[in-house]
């Protein structure tokens, strides 16, 4: 099954004292022949798993700079087979780095759910991250992606009261993400107290591992959340480096991640004793 790579890969981060680095591109951006650069960037600088957006043309939980890479990638003409054939060759170049895609329900549904499912399992997809299908409404594509050994992960967010906290564990897997501001990606940072308290609250409820993203932007806020959280997701900051320098960002996002998983190391105590 796919998704043991999920559960390999936070278990090797924990038996390693840091939390895991959750990095997210939008597949397509700056165009679909980059991508694959960007995404080995990635795992050369240190991401332990790896988002690939889902280009959308209203992406209603993103802030300008994700909202202006899907801009960028549907402009270039990224169509979904664009979006599978980059996952598949992802998963024979990377075979043990854990790969999710993330987005909206219209590209995910508009085929129907059995259909998606399949394809992401046979590219080797491990979990999917829906933004727009409630847990309410899991039937739209819970059981098709369950069905084929497909993480559904859910989102957690500062308004995720413990009356509706069970509804959003049940039937998710891999992880869960908390969101960690009430707001759209990019554009606020967190108080670390509050992310602090909003996971003692989720790790009571689940045994899930817990990553904390939205607003992650500089090395120092990942280690202040990687000291409390199971993993850490940044994704505006290197979306924002694709913005800036297109089809020649990879190097730039290598370095950038690099100083991201630099901080997660020094958190762990067998990074200390190393450096003593």
């Amino acid at each position: 099954m796919t998704s043991d790579r999920l559960a390999t890969r936070f278990e090797t981060c924990k038996d390693a004292g840091r939390a895991a680095l959750i990095t997210f591109v939008t597949a397509g951006d700056p165009s679909v022949a980059a991508t694959p650069a960007i995404l080995d960037a990635l795992v050369a600088g240190g991401a332990d798993i790896i988002e690939l957006g889902m280009p959308f043309t209203d992406p209603m939980a993103d802030g300008p700079a994700i909202e202006l890479a899907n801009l960028r990638s549907l402009g270039s003409g990224t169509r979904t087979k664009d979006i599978f054939h980059l996952a598949t060759t992802f998963r024979a170049r990377h075979p043990r780095i854990p790969l999710i895609l993330m987005g909206y329900a219209n590209p995910m549904l508009i085929r129907g759910s059995e259909w998606f499912a399949a394809q992401c399992r046979d590219a080797g997809v491990d979990g999917v991250i829906c933004v727009d299908v409630p847990p309410e409404e899991d039937a739209e594509l819970g059981p098709a992606l369950r069905a084929a050994g497909i993480h559904l992960i859910r989102l957690a967010t500062p308004t995720t009261d413990a009356a509706r906290l069970p509804a959003v564990l049940d039937g998710a897997s891999g992880f869960l993400y908390h969101v960690a501001v009430a707001g759209i990606t990019g554009k606020q940072q967190a108080a670390q107290a509050s992310v602090e308290l909003a996971v003692e609250k989720l790790r009571s409820a689940t045994d899930l591992p817990i990553a904390v993203g939205f607003g992650v932007r500089s090395a120092e806020q990942a280690a202040a959340i990687g000291r409390v959280a199971d993993g850490v997701v940044v994704g505006s900051a290197i979306v924002d480096i694709v913005g800036s320098h297109g089809d020649a960002a990879a190097p730039f996002v290598q370095e950038f991640v690099a100083t991201l998983r630099g901080a997660l190391n020094a958190n762990s105590p067998h990074f200390r004793e190393t450096a003593a």
